[in-house]
């Protein structure tokens, strides 16, 4: 049995949705730092060509996207509250406005001076720019468009509002977490936290439900290369499938992408698709066989 394999980078937010994830499920874990943008060789090798992070992998079994990883950490702890789909419709319907449209608006929202000069600290003048450019590339093809300035602002405050009237207990929908608070964690830690916006003191209750998400940690990581992650997939055999595959493209060559923003094709041989998830298979001299998995919703497929 192998630890979970993160790739993050340390300002990502859906990196720290999931780092926070392992913290509260007390997991050991590997971390593998990528750029905070392509070219990522590595990924390249193992995701074929998605482009979002993090990405998880445990053994030849790669995860795509925060709510495949969630669902895998889940797997391996038995957290069941970790997983989207085994949630209400109340917290499904929270969770998917909160990781698309707020998340966006935290981000532009964020997106100042100050958070320029974190990105030149943590990386270089260069790596900044080339950052920006990157992001605005990846703005000009995505298929849901960002809210603006003083408008992005104003759904941000308008969601802690919202939040401050939803936290008569410590966390969202009751008395412990469930992955509604990590999706709403990780947008106000971009914004408060990372950007030092200081619009916490008008919200108390999301300002002491902020801190009890932070105590949970990280869990604990330990460093290993890329090329340490890829020999494990070299090493390993994935895993198959718990049931048998209904989806008419069964065995056919695939093609997956995000439906949102990010939308790079991974191309594969689609193994499992139900309602909630696609596993493609793919193989690369580097690691051999793997298992690519991502969610069904929020992801297209046609075939080759």
């Amino acid at each position: 049995m192998h630890e979970l394999v993160l790739y993050h980078y340390a300002m990502s937010p859906f990196s720290e949705k999931i780092r926070v994830m392992l913290g509260y499920a007390g997991l050991d874990w590997q971390s593998v730092t990528v750029r905070e943008m392509p070219p990522r060789p590595t990924l390249e090798i193992i995701a074929g060509g998605y482009r979002k992070i993090p990405v998880a992998q445990n053994g030849a079994d790669i995860f795509c996207d925060s709510r495949s990883i969630s669902a895998e950490i889940a797997r391996l702890t038995g957290r069941n509250e970790l997983v989207l789909e085994q949630q209400s419709a109340d917290i499904q319907g929270f969770v998917r406005e909160t990781d698309l449209e707020l998340f966006l608006a935290c981000v532009i929202a964020a997106s100042d001076g100050r958070m320029l000069k974190k990105l030149i600290k943590e990386t270089s003048l260069l790596n900044a720019f080339r950052f920006l450019k990157d992001r605005i590339n990846m703005g000009r093809k995505a298929r849901v468009k960002a809210a603006r300035g003083p408008e992005a602002k104003a759904l941000v405050l308008a969601h802690m509002a919202n939040m401050e009237s939803m936290l008569e207990q410590d966390f969202l929908f009751g008395d412990s977490p469930c992955i509604a608070d990590f999706s709403a964690y990780h947008g106000l830690w971009f914004v408060c936290d990372l950007a030092g916006k200081p619009w916490l003191r008008d919200y108390p209750r999301v300002r002491d439900w902020m801190a009890r998400m932070r105590a949970f940690g990280h869990g604990r990581p330990s460093d290993i290369t890329e090329d340490q992650a890829l020999d494990i997939a070299r090493n390993s055999a994935p895993r198959g499938p718990d049931k048998d595959s209904q989806h008419p493209l069964t065995g056919q060559a695939v093609v997956v992408k995000p439906d949102d923003y990010g939308r790079e094709p991974v191309q594969g041989v689609l193994v499992f698709g139900d309602d909630d998830t696609i596993v493609l298979e793919r193989e690369h001299p580097r690691t051999g066989l793997l298992h690519v998995h991502f969610p069904a919703q929020g992801f297209t497929m046609s075939p080759v």
